[in-house]
């Protein structure tokens, strides 16, 4: 929010199927909880609601793939109007996942028919609102992969336009014309993505195909997901390649931690033990104790999981932030630091682009200011990728 607010520009935020649904998702929240979130931020930092775009991304069966299809579909159409109800203005309609009784994968034409399905949902729940909607998914898992990088399959033209034409026979079908000409973007994978220790840097020249696609189809642009950790001119490159909505969300966590872990590390240094947050220690026990959010992506030994648990790309970690140990954690540490004080030459040991910008006078030399600077880092990098080119001149 503080990016839009300098940027000047809309800011998108979107809540993913898993993460806030009708059951409360592992936020706890559902979409309206969400919204009420989010707009209560917004105001704290003086962004106008006008320039605030809420969206809706994966929305489909994926929290309920165990269960049979019919019952899977039901929760999503929940979901859906849930959203719609509650004013989310952009949805990534999301059914390419088999559930129980599926065949894997899913034909294509199946996929179509209950996105429509899930599409007649929202557009009946949408309260006079016109959603603009988002088709297809990329090929890997969403949240990042996690085995080998080394076969990834970029989307081809071909399978883009079959997909679309799939979809708007299914629309037209279920008479979502209306619906079908608010068809925004087209899901596909680039050639970007991440896994526990490795990045896929994009490539321009292995996306040509679906650049001369997209401009022989300017009503449509990409939009691509897992672009996390990609350096600062792969983003200006993705959007001048037609890439028109980057997704980022485990690189923000990613900066939050890496931000409050150096401070831990400051704050030891500074603070007697018995005072001390003993953050790391802190968030190892928890996610120790409560194994679910990485188990099952977090493999080896156990000094392999333990690095993984605090430094893999994937960041798990991010599960834990809201628990109530950990955020009292948070707090002992910002509270010990702020009392202590961050000493600016022990800064530049630990985050030296903070170090700079406390010493150019751009953020104060407070706790929660460098961790906030360290992910607007970040944030800086999309931004300056997502403006316009006599902008960025």
């Amino acid at each position: 929010m503080q990016q839009a607010l300098q940027d000047g520009g809309f800011l998108l935020i979107e809540a993913t199927s898993n993460q806030v649904n009708q059951f409360g998702g592992y936020t706890g929240m559902q979409p309206e909880d969400f919204r009420r979130f989010v707009l209560e931020t917004a105001q704290q930092c003086g962004l106008p609601e006008e320039r605030l775009i809420l969206g809706g991304d994966h929305l489909g069966p994926n929290p309920w793939q165990h269960l049979p299809a019919e019952e899977a579909m039901r929760h999503a159409e929940a979901m859906v109007a849930a959203y719609a109800g509650a004013g989310f203005t952009k949805i990534h309609l999301d059914a390419s996942m088999s559930c129980a009784d599926d065949p894997v994968p899913l034909p294509v034409a199946v996929v179509a028919q209950r996105a429509a399905r899930l599409c007649a949902m929202a557009e009946a729940h949408a309260e006079g609102r016109e959603i603009c909607y988002v088709i297809g998914t990329e090929v890997p898992v969403p949240g990042g992969a996690t085995e080998s990088l080394s076969h990834m399959q970029i989307t081809t033209a071909e399978s883009v336009r079959q997909m679309l034409e799939q979809h708007q026979q299914a629309f037209l079908q279920a008479g979502l014309e209306s619906a079908w000409n608010r068809i925004l973007a087209v899901v596909v994978q680039p050639g970007v993505e991440f896994n526990h220790d490795s990045v896929v840097d994009y490539l321009p020249e292995k996306t040509v195909p679906l650049q001369q696609w997209q401009r022989s189809t300017p009503s449509l642009v990409f939009e691509a997901h897992s672009t996390d950790y990609q350096r600062p001119e792969a983003y200006r490159q993705l959007v001048q390649d037609g890439f028109a909505v980057l997704k980022v969300g485990p690189a923000l966590t990613f900066a939050l931690r890496e931000a409050l872990f150096a401070l831990a590390a400051m704050e030891e240094e500074l603070v007697p033990p018995a005072q001390a947050s003993h953050l790391v220690e802190v968030m190892e026990d928890q996610m120790l104790r409560r194994p679910e959010y990485w188990k099952a992506h977090y493999h080896g030994d156990a000094r392999t999981q333990q690095l993984l648990r605090r430094y893999s790309y994937s960041d798990r970690i991010r599960y834990y932030w809201t628990g109530s140990a950990a955020r009292n954690a948070v707090s002992t540490l910002l509270h010990n630091l702020e009392q202590a004080g961050v000493p600016e030459n022990m800064l530049s040991q630990y985050l030296p682009d903070q170090y700079v910008a406390v010493r150019a006078g751009r953020i104060a030399c407070k706790a929660k200011a460098i961790a906030l600077d360290r992910i607007r880092q970040v944030v800086e990098s999309y931004a300056s990728g997502c403006r316009p080119a006599e902008a960025r001149l």
